[in-house]
């Protein structure tokens, strides 16, 4: 009997297949991942790329990892409980120690609230026994891991601030709740080229210094080999190629 431990996040043989519904319904389906396999091991942090082209697959098996799409085959297991099958307290703690970082950094905030409330609400969820000074220490404390000055960044609408200060905000959201992965997806592809190489710098120590894992999706070989040590390469669903970077 193997004494490995059980990893952290799964997927074993996972597809998913989406439906397209044609004229009198006659459509066809088109399978956006097939077979796919990855571990994030437990007892250490990784840092893996999953590249390819637009319309490969890297989005969805992004979103299978994150519970956002259930596989039509196959299973998507966090500490060895498929994610379809986690129980309320098992989902809260997939919540917090998995989390994600989109590729738009202004659709994920709400316009009518300030930057503050996709701050607070989550630390006030998971960490409901600390005091507000505690809550707000915490905030800051992420604010600054990614470069930014709380004191100019709070208080402000999200039109108020760059799509650099955006998507660091939402790195340092990601960060503040100690998660044990970060699922990037596209992080630095709709910010200023010059603000790049800051966000993938803070995603790099965070790895580094704090022992998160990476799961970054990306089509950009370069920064890929920059930021991680393991690649897997996506062609039309396929895991065609993995490898060191």
């Amino acid at each position: 009997m193997s004494d490995s431990p059980v990893p952290l996040l799964e997927l074993r043989g996972a597809s998913r297949t989406f439906g397209r519904h044609g004229w009198l319904g006659q459509g066809r389906e088109v399978t956006a991942v097939r077979a796919a396999h990855l571990v994030l091991p437990e007892d250490r942090p990784v840092a893996i790329a999953i590249a390819g082209e637009s319309g490969s697959g890297k989005t969805t098996l992004a979103r299978l990892l994150l519970g956002m799409l259930t596989p039509t085959s196959g299973t998507a297991c966090f500490r060895g409980t498929e994610l379809a099958r986690m129980s309320r307290h098992q989902r809260l703690r997939f919540r917090r120690e998995v989390q994600a970082v989109f590729q738009d950094p202004f659709e994920v905030y709400n316009p009518f609230y300030k930057v503050d409330h996709a701050l607070t609400v989550p630390v006030s969820r998971f960490y409901a026994k600390l005091s507000k000074a505690e809550r707000l220490a915490r905030i800051e404390d992420g604010l600054r891991t990614v470069g930014l000055r709380p004191e100019e960044t709070l208080g402000r609408y999200p039109h108020e601030l760059s799509g650099g200060q955006r998507q660091r905000i939402m790195v340092a959201r990601a960060l503040m709740l100690d998660p044990r992965v970060i699922i990037a997806d596209e992080p630095v592809s709709m910010v200023d080229a010059s603000l790049r190489a800051t966000i993938l710098s803070s995603l790099k120590e965070i790895h580094r210094d704090r022992g998160i894992s990476l799961v970054y999706i990306t089509h950009d070989l370069t920064t890929a080999f920059q930021l991680c040590s393991t690649i897997l390469v996506m062609y039309r669903g396929d895991v065609v190629e993995v490898g060191n970077v």
